[in-house]
């Protein structure tokens, strides 16, 4: 009976919170990224948002690479990381996280496969994405999505973007670099 009512209070909260979703245009994705933003401003880092899916090859390979033993540690004393699951087949779209979509053409990567990933400042403004662009050319201007670094020219981009939004040393980009490396 204990368990019974324990289970009904719990989806009479989802639905209320659902309920509350819906009232104020929030999604699951705006509050995570809000709670991500305040964290980072807290601890004086940027944000890393990933888009991914359970069926991303690629994805896996980004993850693993940023939780590698030899990496880990640099991403999170630079960066809060939040990942926003998109894309999903149908038998797994409960996976999907609310609102990711939106974000992510917010953002102009609803076209560019994944992972798309975009890194941003503790206020939310977009500081860099997964798009390679030509020196100088605006966020704003299109650009082939890198997704996970592998290639060297990748690999090359997404140190110079890590340097320009972090604290990152020359040697723990490069320590970075060797990892995303034997991606290829």
């Amino acid at each position: 009976m204990m368990m019974l009512k324990r289970m009904m209070m719990f989806l009479l909260s989802v639905a209320m919170l659902n309920g509350v979703f819906a009232q104020t245009g929030t999604s699951a994705a705006d509050i995570m990224l809000k709670d991500a933003c305040k964290k980072a401003a807290k601890e004086n880092k940027n944000v890393i948002v990933i888009f991914h899916a359970s069926w991303c090859g690629w994805c896996h390979k980004m993850d693993s690479s940023m939780n590698d033993i030899s990496t880990k540690k640099m991403f999170e004393t630079n960066y809060v990381t939040i990942h926003f699951t998109v894309d999903e087949a149908k038998d797994k779209k409960q996976l999907e996280t609310p609102g990711a979509d939106a974000i992510r053409a917010k953002y102009h990567g609803e076209k560019v496969g994944l992972p798309f990933w975009l890194i941003m400042d503790k206020t939310g403004k977009l500081l860099a994405d997964s798009r390679v662009r030509k020196p100088g050319e605006s966020l704003d201007m299109p650009g082939e999505n890198m997704g996970c670094p592998a290639a060297k020219d990748e690999v090359e981009n997404f140190l110079k973007l890590l340097k320009s939004t972090s604290y990152l040393s020359d040697k723990q980009l490069e320590v970075i670099g060797e990892r995303f490396r034997k991606n290829e």
